[in-house]
Parts: C-alpha cells; structure tokens; sequence
C-alpha cells in the first residue's frame, strides 16, 4: 500500500494559492488597508501575489522558496500603524474561516497570529517607551 503524500500533507500548495487570493482580494476592499497597499503595490499585485505564495509556502510547507525580508520592507512603508495588524488579522481568520477546514485554518491562523507579533515587535517596539495601550 503506498501514502499519497497529499494524505499526510494538511497544507497544499492550491489551498496557500487560493487563501492568498481571498485574503487580499478582502484586503484592497478595506478601508483601512486598502490605501496603504495599493500606494506600495500600485500594479504589481501579480508579483507581490507570487511573493505571497512563495512567503506561506515556505512558513506552512518548509519548502524555502520565499527569500525575502519582511522586517525590511515593511519598516519601508510609510502610514503603517500597529492597529492596523489587528485588522489584517481579522481579515487574515476570516478567509481562512470561509476556505478551509478548521484544523487547517488553525494551522495557518497560529501561524500568522505569530507572524504579526514578530512584525509588531520588530517594527514597534522601543525599550525605552511603554507599549502602546490596548494593543496586544
């Protein structure tokens, strides 16, 4: 008897393509993300698109083939406020939660509920100032 290896594999790379999609299809709809993305973007949604795959591909799958370094660049982005993490996480759970399973959308969601600590701390954080109030 031979193991498919999808078997094993809770994470596809179709189901990373299809979550990437959702989830910024949802963030040029928002008015809060929406302005701040497509000033960086602009039209290079098909290459950053790409990059996406390749960054949850490698965080969810270990295959490596995202190369980049997202404390630089998002440090980069003028208008980028701490609040607005919360909100991309929001919109981040609620396209997993309409995608995937829920063993699945946890998988992903522990993963970017870290990913977005890891980015705040790096980007916000001051040991000589307190933490701003209500943020987590």
């Amino acid at each position: 008897m031979s193991i498919d290896v999808k078997d094993i594999t809770p994470v596809s790379e179709q189901q990373i393509r299809q979550l990437v999609d959702l989830f910024y299809d949802k963030v040029r709809a928002d008015p809060d993300l929406a302005p701040i993305f497509e000033r960086v973007i602009r039209d290079e949604w098909g290459p950053h698109l790409q990059k996406m795959y390749d960054f949850w591909s490698s965080v969810m799958l270990t295959t490596g083939r995202y190369k980049g370094q997202p404390v630089v660049i998002h440090k980069r982005i003028e208008g980028l406020e701490i609040e607005l993490f919360d909100r991309w996480l929001a919109l981040f759970g609620e396209s997993c939660a309409e995608l995937l399973d829920a063993e699945t959308a946890g998988l992903f969601w522990r993963k970017a509920v870290r990913i977005a600590e890891s980015l705040k701390l790096a980007l916000f954080h001051r040991p000589d100032s307190p933490w701003p109030m209500g943020v987590a």
